[in-house]
């Protein structure tokens, strides 16, 4: 299993608290505002807006929340500007992490996430430090208990994807990024939902972490995943189930 796949599995694991929901609510109304800030206020025009609309709206937030955010985006409210920066680096055992955030400060969100690593046994590296192992993708989660998996396979493949496969009880569906649009419309009008929809770093080769060094590379990816500028995390560790258990 990839170490993105696993982390994603993790996660979905973990029981959503309220204030895991506030934390998605502010990740999400940041993400609408800086997209509509960039390609405008039409979700029928702005695919990147569209997609982080439809993920606050799987999120259950509230409609008016949605506008505002989007009003703050262009310019029709007042609000924050936020800079759209990656960050990569090492957690325990070698295992590569990239970090994408949205900041209305660089050097808060820097020197943050830099002892965020530090404190768990990894280290901030340098741009493109780890990011040349990764591919940019495409990427999608069903749960298997709603999509049969022939159907699933003849819709994905027919808007474009690559790939389908089985992870546990989940399908997921790999796309080169230009045709994700594509792929996500096709799901969309069959019906299916997806768990994750977004345009994803997959590794091309994973690192497998025993002992001290699975168990703090979990508690590292809940550290970033609740920092309030981090938007997305990724990497390339794998781990055994038993050590999630543990």
């Amino acid at each position: 299993m990839s170490g993105h796949s696993k982390w994603h599995s993790i996660k979905h694991k973990k029981a959503a608290t309220d204030s895991k929901r506030g934390r998605i609510f502010t990740r999400l109304i940041k993400e609408m505002t800086v997209a509509a800030r960039g390609g405008g206020g039409d979700i029928d025009s702005n695919p990147r807006l569209r997609l982080a609309v439809a993920t606050a709206k799987a999120q259950n937030m509230p409609a008016e929340n949605i506008k505002k955010a989007i009003m703050r985006g262009t310019g029709e409210l007042p609000g924050v500007t936020y800079e759209d920066v990656s960050y990569e680096g090492y957690g325990p055992g070698g295992a590569a992490v990239i970090m994408r955030a949205l900041t209305d400060n660089k050097n808060r969100t820097v020197a943050e996430l830099r002892h965020l690593l530090s404190k768990n046994g990894g280290n901030l590296g340098e741009t493109n430090s780890v990011a040349w192992m990764f591919d940019r993708k495409g990427y999608f989660v069903v749960e298997s208990s709603v999509a049969d998996e022939d159907k699933l396979m003849e819709i994905a493949l027919g808007a474009g994807a690559d790939d389908l496969r089985a992870e546990g009880d989940n399908f997921e569906i790999i796309t080169a990024p230009e045709n994700f649009e594509a792929v996500r419309a096709a799901l969309e009008t069959a019906g299916i939902e997806t768990i994750e929809a977004e345009i994803s770093m997959i590794p091309q080769n994973h690192v497998k972490l025993e002992g001290k060094n699975a168990q703090t590379m979990i508690k590292l990816m809940d550290a970033l995943e609740d920092h309030d500028d981090v938007q997305n995390v990724w990497s390339n560790f794998d781990m055994d189930e038993s050590e999630i258990s543990e």
